[in-house]
């Protein structure tokens, strides 16, 4: 029986596992936490459970799949709920609640922008197009060559794919108003880049949310990792938790094994869900690194966020379950992410509230919040009381903007930001979200999942293919477990 090891316990690494031991493989899983998750772990004190990182459940047929390819569905695991509304966006002087309901979101747009329901039809219908044949044909790739592209739905709707137009474009060239151009930048500026600097191709993170819905796992995001570590167990994955890797052992050219905690640990094959520059620069001797430095530094990458976990000692009003301040100037904060990189004058943040959908995530009569501001990787003067200044500047226009004082009735608080992301996840520049998806970082173009110097050494997860985000993670799982497969069994 062949062995594989797989470092880190994310969601592209528990993918991965999944697959290789349903292939027949022998597969541990090494952890430096106490518990799986990685970036999507879980946080309990006081009473109160927060998720530490992702919290939009976007593409649920991407999480079906995922369970159907073991015989399983994912309502056996946990119940997902569709919010209605699905967000809602604070502008300047109003906010806009986006409506479960297509047609609603219609009317929603016509009264913003006469004609613009139109409009939002030939957009989707063209986003549609894209999801389709970006998700079936794009994602479940391992990105080696040109040639895994050729393939004829691709070729004769290349040019529907919007490849080399950017986001930017794309979207003015349907909408006029600011808000509605902003509320369909959104996507890609939190996830991403500018969206001038990101294809259009990815409009079909729009249809993603407008046509397949923002959904909830009931007990949170965590509830996912729990039914994929379930099911690795199941099918006979081992977990050791705190087991922090130290070196992946190369002789003449073969990875032989992954050395944690002082412990050599055989394998044929290694898979890093770690952070890939990570575990390049880290665990790799030198001659054996597929990337320079020069190359790193070269990497746009999205961005690191300044959180904070808060509890507070009340029921709130007038809070949706997402909320998305957009009060501020769009552009100045874009550019001091990814142009200008430095510490947001007037950030745009966003505020998850789970305990307005989900009773059991926080005491009774209280409130679980979850503040984010997007901010640039690699940012230094991570201290303290930066973080505290953040939070008086956003937890201020909170209270303004949703009339509800919470400022007096907060019984926990914790910040995470940069250097956590660094030392808890040994992320390159502390990002959080992996590298941007821009037009030169894209398919082959990204980090291979195959290392170029050790044949037997993959990548998975938001560094390589296919990219960022929660459902992507399990693709990447998937891909490189296919690919090992492919070269190995």
């Amino acid at each position: 029986m062949k062995k594989a090891i797989i470092i880190g316990s994310g969601f592209a690494g528990i993918s991965a596992a999944c697959y290789l031991a349903k292939a027949g493989w022998q597969v541990v899983v090494l952890e430096k936490h106490e518990t799986a998750g990685g970036r999507a772990r879980q946080l309990k004190e006081n009473g109160f459970t927060f998720d530490m990182g992702p919290s939009w459940y976007w593409m649920p047929e991407v999480f079906e799949t995922f369970f159907q390819s073991f015989g399983k569905r994912v309502d056996e695991f946990y119940k997902l709920q569709r919010l209605d509304p699905s967000y809602r966006v604070y502008y300047q002087h109003d906010y806009i609640d986006i409506p479960a309901d297509y047609e609603a979101l219609k009317k929603t747009f016509e009264s913003i922008e006469p004609g613009s329901a139109v409009q939002l039809d030939q957009f989707l219908k063209e986003a549609a197009f894209k999801y389709e044949v970006g998700i079936n044909k794009l994602v479940y790739k391992p990105g080696q060559s040109l040639t895994e592209f050729i393939d004829w739905d691709i070729i004769k709707g290349v040019f529907k794919l919007d490849v080399l137009t950017d986001m930017k474009k794309h979207i003015r060239k349907f909408f006029k108003n600011k808000k509605l151009q902003e509320l369909m930048e959104f996507p890609v500026l939190f996830l991403g880049a500018l969206p001038q600097n990101t294809p259009a191709l990815y409009s079909l993170m729009n249809y993603a949310d407008i046509k397949l819905g923002t959904w909830y796992p009931k007990g949170g995001m965590y509830e996912v990792v729990k039914a994929m570590q379930c099911l690795a167990e199941d099918l006979g994955v081992k977990f050791y938790f705190n087991h922090n890797v130290e070196e992946i052992k190369i002789e003449h050219g073969i990875a032989k094994g992954v050395v944690a905690n002082g412990i050599l640990h055989q394998s044929d094959v290694v898979i890093s869900g770690a952070d890939y520059h990570f575990t390049e620069t880290r665990l790799l001797p030198e001659n054996c690194r597929t990337y320079s430095d020069e190359y790193w530094r070269k990497r746009t990458m999205a961005p690191s966020c300044l959180l904070y976990y808060i509890g507070i000692n009340k029921k709130l009003k007038n809070t949706l379950h997402h909320s998305l301040f957009f009060d501020k100037d769009f552009e100045v904060h874009g550019n001091e992410i990814y142009t200008d990189p430095k510490w947001p004058t007037e950030p745009l943040f966003y505020v998850s509230a789970t305990s307005v959908t989900d009773s059991t995530v926080a005491p009774e009569g209280c409130e679980n919040l979850f503040f984010l501001i997007p901010v640039a990787a690699g940012l230094k003067g991570d201290t303290e009381e930066l973080r505290d200044a953040y939070f008086e500047k956003i937890v201020g226009r909170f209270e303004a903007k949703t009339g509800e004082k919470i400022k007096s009735s907060i019984i926990y608080k914790k910040s995470y930001s940069v250097s956590n992301f660094i030392n808890d996840y040994n992320a390159f520049k502390g990002n959080a979200y992996g590298l941007a998806n821009t037009l030169k970082q894209t398919a082959i173009l990204k980090p291979s999942c195959q290392s170029k110097k050790i044949k037997n050494l993959f990548y998975t997860g938001q560094l390589t293919v296919p990219g960022p985000g929660v459902p992507p993670s399990l693709i990447s799982g998937k891909v490189v477990a296919e690919f090992v497969l492919k070269q190995f069994d």
